[in-house]
């Protein structure tokens, strides 16, 4: 069976003035994956790729090259139904996770017939999953509404990023929620994008810790020497997430979990490797006895559909970072919903390409 396929890149724009640790945000690129059998041009697998600007290991001048090298490959391939892992890896240069997941997703949702299904299990069949509502950076007044609003909307755990604005400020908005919300049992994580400086972070998780702070991501760069204290000493458990990124060989992943012994990784397919470097990185947690959850990257519904499929694959409790569907002007109307702090699979709606005329 011969395969054909090709790439659509789409703009997405921001409803909001998105701001993280790195600077703002105006609008997110992706690169759309389509592949279909010559012989069923009717049935399309579609696949997200969508590197994040200054932060993933593929935002590269030769991204858009090497995604058509890979699809001229691929349709070189002999295909009988699907390709495993290492038939996958084996046209994708190493560096490039979120061209893995597009082409992954892509795969299987032609395998299950072109129905943006990638996993048959309960998120399909309408089991909601718990996420945290994310808390854009902004001044005072901008970050408290969202809370008030995402509280109002029915989450019980708020993500904040921290450590662009004064931190003095960040208190008093966490203390907000403390002080309104003080009936309520709410759960705080916070996410430092490595805005915090290694002289002085852990002087300043000591005073957030007062908040009763669930987690803190990443609160200084990747891959300095000082993580390895922060993870011991820190009285707020440590989630790593940048410091996963360029980690793709196992026995890579294994040394740094082992060395650095965080509380927590947090997952992003696109920048972690696809899923199945995800499905790895999972593994040697659970193995070393660390927790971990999933979290979108700013894909479309597109991306975010599959990773939803794709964490419904584990029996995952705790609220999950795959809030990130409504960020956009205009999203791909897809059958995701999200109501009192979990997002759903809603089988009474349909997906709506009609406004992505690449993506038809």
């Amino acid at each position: 069976m011969a395969l054909k396929a090709f790439y659509t890149r789409e703009t997405f724009e921001f409803s909001f003035g998105a701001r993280t640790s790195r600077g703002p945000m105006k609008d997110k690129v992706s690169w759309f994956i389509k592949i279909w059998d010559e012989l069923k041009p009717e049935v399309i697998g579609i696949g997200e790729c969508g590197p994040l600007p200054g932060l993933s290991i593929d935002d590269r001048p030769d991204f858009e090259s090497v995604l058509a090298s890979v699809l001229q490959k691929l349709s070189l391939m002999e295909y009988s139904g699907g390709l495993s892992d290492q038939h996958i890896a084996a046209i994708i240069p190493p560096g490039f996770p979120s061209i893995t997941f597009g082409l992954e997703t892509a795969l299987l949702d032609l395998a299950h017939g072109g129905r943006r299904i990638i996993f048959e299990n309960s998120f399909i069949k309408g089991r909601p999953i718990p996420i945290n509502g994310l808390i854009w950076m902004g001044d005072f007044d901008f970050m408290i509404k969202q809370i008030d609003q995402k509280i109002a909307g029915g989450f019980q755990c708020i993500k904040l990023k921290v450590g662009a604005i004064d931190f003095e400020r960040e208190c008093e908005v966490i203390a907000h929620i403390r002080k309104k919300y003080a009936q309520q049992k709410i759960t705080i994580r916070l996410d430092a994008n490595g805005g915090f400086s290694p002289t002085n972070a852990l002087q300043l998780l000591e005073k957030l810790a007062k908040f009763d702070i669930h987690s803190i991501e990443q609160p200084i760069a990747p891959g300095l020497p000082e993580m390895f204290e922060l993870c011991r000493d820190s009285p707020i458990p440590i989630a790593l997430d940048e410091e996963l990124i360029g980690i793709e060989t196992y026995e890579l992943k294994v040394e740094l979990l082992k060395r650095l012994k965080p509380q927590f990784i947090i997952l992003k397919p696109t920048l972690h490797g696809g899923l199945s470097g995800c499905r790895e990185w999972i593994e040697i947690a659970e193995s070393l006895c660390i927790a971990w959850w999933m979290t979108s990257a700013l894909e479309s519904n597109i991306g975010l559909n599959a990773i939803c499929q794709f964490t419904a694959n584990y029996p995952k409790s705790i609220p999950q970072g795959l809030g990130t569907g409504t960020i956009y002007v205009r999203n791909i109307e897809s059958p995701l919903q999200i109501a009192n702090g979990n997002i759903t699979h809603n089988n009474s709606s349909a997906w709506r390409l009609d406004e992505f005329n690449t993506l038809r």
